[in-house]
């Protein structure tokens, strides 16, 4: 369900440009596996539920080891 403006998902292009990286490297990282991703025939998008508890496991990720 979209709530507000909001999309459920997001493009590879525009994953890259959230996490300020080139679009050749968001494709990578989509293909190994790094960003979940859901194939809709030819199409690659990312639920923008799975970015964010990938952002949140790195983050806690971060800080463990700052703390180590």
């Amino acid at each position: 369900m979209q709530t507000g403006s909001e999309k459920e998902t997001l493009t590879v292009e525009e994953i890259a440009e959230v996490l300020g990286i080139g679009r050749g490297l968001a494709y990578r990282m989509a293909k190994s596996g790094e960003i979940p991703t859901l194939r809709l025939g030819r199409r690659i998008l990312i639920p923008r539920q799975a970015l964010a508890q990938l952002l949140g496991a790195q983050t806690a990720e971060s800080k463990k080891l700052a703390g180590a």
